[in-house]
């Protein structure tokens, strides 16, 4: 009697089965490759694909060699640059403004006498630094660099309504730099809440710096608003000024408006909402309306 040898799996058809399967999804790799004998995968034939596209070589975030996305910093600094021509036509005028403001010329020589002093560093007793950071404020009133030097072009206007004033500036700025110095305008509430400023004369002057709302226009903003008592020709007096800077990629708008007889918080409100428009249509290469668009 025979004996029948035990039942095996068969190993060897599993094997068989396996190596086929694996030639014929080789053959699928190759045949979606396009035949690249140095490509072993789909991605490096993808990106082989794209970037021989008639599509990615039209379009404007594509690099013609390698046909991946431009950086945003790329795409930044391609930007256009505010020109002498574009800062001037950046500008408001009277149509931008309420009431009856009008446009004077000189206003580059405007500087409040009120605002000129030297900070008393008593007044702080704990944080000698914040001192500084005031007679910076109170010397960037009066000579008008709030945001400091600008590296590019610039521009300003001035309008004037009885003892009231509206300076208006666009300009360029370094990029790091506009960007300390509204952070360091934001710091200016705390810093600077209330201190003694002392005239030449000898005269006391009590400054104070609250923080104002500015309209959310523009890439950034800034508001404040500074009150300084004191007097002139023997009388008391109290000069207040509201502070708008709004950023606009590297370039920013400041407007510098009040007096003794107090601000006008719509009429900066325009200057800002306008001026933002402004500043923008000529960066798209537009040419701002000489209507504004928030008036009927």
């Amino acid at each position: 009697m025979h004996r029948r040898p035990p039942s095996r799996p068969a190993r060897p058809v599993r094997v068989l089965a396996s190596v086929l399967a694996a030639g014929a999804l080789l053959t699928c790799a190759a045949c979606s490759g396009g035949g690249d004998s140095e490509g072993s995968g789909a991605d490096r034939g993808s990106a082989s694909d794209v970037a021989a596209s008639p599509l990615a070589a039209e379009s404007p975030l594509a690099s013609p060699r390698t046909g991946k996305s431009a950086s945003p910093r790329a795409m930044k600094s391609a930007a256009p640059a505010l020109t002498p021509a574009g800062a001037k036509s950046a500008l408001i005028t009277e149509a931008d403004l309420e009431d009856d403001w009008t446009q004077v010329k000189g206003a580059a020589g405007w500087g409040d006498k009120l605002v000129i002093g030297k900070v008393d560093v008593a007044d702080f007793l704990t944080a000698k630094t914040n001192a500084a950071d005031c007679q910076k404020l109170l010397d960037a009133l009066y000579d008008d660099t709030l945001l400091g030097k600008p590296s590019g072009a610039s521009a300003l206007t001035g309008f004037e309504q009885g003892d009231s004033r509206l300076l208006y500036q666009v300009a360029a700025y370094d990029r790091a730099k506009l960007g300390a110095s509204l952070n360091w305008l934001k710091t200016l509430p705390v810093k600077c809440d209330q201190f003694t400023a002392t005239d030449s004369k000898g005269g006391h002057r009590t400054v104070q710096v609250i923080e104002d709302p500015v309209s959310s226009v523009g890439d950034a903003r800034q508001g404040l608003q500074v009150t300084v008592t004191g007097t002139s020709g023997n009388e008391p007096t109290t000069l207040t000024l509201q502070l708008a800077v709004v950023r606009v990629g590297t370039d920013a708008i400041t407007v510098t408006s009040g007096g003794l007889d107090g601000t006008e918080t719509d009429t900066t409100k325009a200057a800002v909402q306008d001026g933002t428009s402004h500043l923008k249509d000529v960066l798209a290469g537009r040419t701002p309306p000489a209507q504004p668009n928030n008036l009927d």
